[in-house]
């Protein structure tokens, strides 16, 4: 015998896709008014200024210790594109931002060794004082603000992205890559200076983002790596040091989440970078993420 449904399941059924429907509608409706995101939180404070690049094509070299049969070589060279929009602080962290932060109980005080003067970011924090400050900026905005990924602050760099190939990748003679490394090294030490500069002292990229290789190197929340690839440049193995994060600036640093200046240690390999800064990127809302799905 055929059993029919019971009553409820059939009105039940015959609603769903009215329903559905609805609830797209209102969705739709709310994005051409620009509603709010509707995820309960209210903006205490304005963001500040960012420049937001579209995604596009660019050469990359990665982060992280790259080894081929036992002996250090440079990164490999890859194209590479960001999936999504990249919304970037057009200038780093402003020592006056941090100092309210700081005045609000969220953020631990910097402890610069070098003291500039005017408006100027600030230095002195470690990556912990970085994410710390990031939640707070999320709660105040009503946005969702972290550190970028090294290949996002790479991306956002554009023609100020440093390129730390020696060129030397013999393992007959190890000798010569340290001899190269040595040339780059002095090669740094005559770059700018130590004190921290007012906000655009060092020109915007042809992106408009500002001071991005400057005298202030920036955290990023990429761990630190050894990657170890076969004679065709075949992955075989990827060791993270999540305790060790990637600073970008002039050159890559990798340096302990804790360090807030070189001098105190941590420095992994290289010229210590002579100030520790940051600045953040805005994630997309989902209500952001939909018109982009929609390309409304």
């Amino acid at each position: 015998m055929l059993a029919l449904p019971r009553p409820w399941t059939a009105i039940a059924n015959s609603m769903a896709l009215p329903a559905g429907l609805l609830l797209v509608g209102v969705v739709l409706i709310g994005l051409q008014l620009n509603l709010p995101d509707m995820n309960g939180r209210s903006a205490a404070m304005a963001g500040p200024a960012i420049v937001t690049l579209a995604p596009a094509d660019f050469i990359y070299r990665p982060d992280g210790s790259f080894v081929r049969e036992g002996n250090a070589i440079d990164a490999p060279l890859l194209k590479t594109r960001l999936p999504a929009p990249l919304t970037i602080m057009q200038f780093q962290v402003t020592d006056a931002d941090y100092a309210r932060c700081v005045t609000q109980g969220a953020c631990a005080p910097a402890a610069p060794q070098n003291v500039g003067q005017g408006d100027i970011p600030v230095t002195g924090v470690n990556y912990e004082d970085a994410i710390r400050y990031a939640g707070w900026l999320s709660r105040q905005t009503g946005q969702t603000w972290t550190l970028p990924t090294d290949r996002e602050w790479a991306f956002a760099a554009g023609a100020n992205r440093p390129d730390e190939a020696l060129g030397v990748d013999d393992s007959a003679n190890p000798a010569l890559r340290w001899l190269a490394d040595y040339e780059l090294e002095a090669k740094r030490k005559t770059a700018s200076g130590r004190m921290p500069l007012p906000l655009g002292s060092f020109g915007t990229n042809e992106h408009g983002v500002a001071d991005i290789a400057g005298n202030v190197w920036e955290w990023t929340q990429t761990c630190h790596r050894r990657v170890q690839i076969d004679a065709a440049g075949i992955l075989l193995t990827e060791t993270p040091a999540c305790s060790i994060r990637v600073l970008d600036g002039q050159h890559r640093a990798p340096m302990s989440v804790f360090v807030r200046d070189a001098k105190s240690g941590g420095c992994s390999v290289g010229t210590p970078p002579a100030n520790f800064g940051f600045r953040l990127v805005r994630r997309p809302s989902w209500t952001e993420r939909l018109r982009t799905m929609l390309h409304i």
